[in-house]
């Protein structure tokens, strides 16, 4: 079966595609006449990355079904009693760039959460670390994300604290959930080499990097 774009464009073709799309998403942020509109479509970016990794995934096997459904589901729970209680990360709140919510939670973080666990250990096999250090800088690349992701994510209407300082304790279970998720991956043997992932890893990053120097 054809699916678009695998099967159909050069990969290098698709990545020049990742590097456009967010040079144009830097663009539409940093512009205020274009700002809330993308804003509104934040969630049909994060649904396209997620596209992506999964059209490039090698092998959709009865494990990999279950891991990507699970960390997909366990994240979203553990964030909606984030919001609900604030023991786990703080007191926070989701602001409406993310899209329809369920129990106050966007519904989309589950599938964000997938995303970093894949693309984080995508990353740290490339670099080709051992698996046993793959179990640590994996989740330390996620909280190197988290971090710079907080400084932009109230001016993109993603969430906001109540506190005046992030708590520590969010970056802790950041990294104890991504640990946790990377586990996993490396239990069931979960093949990240995609042709995409490094990419669409290295682009979300830097393009929250340059939104901290021109938002804030």
């Amino acid at each position: 079966m054809n699916i678009y774009p695998r099967n159909i464009l050069p990969v290098k073709n698709v990545r020049r595609f990742i590097v456009i799309f967010y040079i144009v998403g830097v663009l539409g942020f940093i512009i205020p006449y274009s700002r809330e509109i993308f804003k509104i479509i934040t969630p049909l970016a994060l649904i396209l990355n997620i596209y992506l990794l999964a059209i490039y995934h090698k092998d959709f096997g009865i494990k990999d079904i279950f891991v990507f459904i699970f960390v997909l589901v366990v994240g979203f729970i553990i964030e909606v009693l984030g919001v609900k209680t604030g023991l786990i990360f703080g007191s926070y709140s989701y602001g409406d760039s993310l899209g329809f919510k369920l129990f106050d939670t966007p519904v989309i973080i589950g599938i964000n959460w997938l995303f970093l666990v894949y693309t984080s250990t995508s990353v740290a096999e490339y670099l080709k670390f051992k698996k046993s250090i793959v179990i640590i800088i994996a989740p330390l690349l996620m909280l190197l994300y988290d971090f710079v992701l907080e400084q932009v994510a109230p001016q993109m209407d993603m969430w906001s604290w109540y506190e005046s300082l992030i708590p520590l304790k969010n970056y802790l279970a950041w990294y104890i959930m991504g640990l946790g998720f990377v586990m996993l991956f490396k239990v069931y043997k979960i093949d990240t080499k995609n042709p995409v992932s490094t990419l669409l890893f290295v682009c979300q990053f830097v393009f929250f990097v340059f939104l901290t120097f021109f938002l804030n």
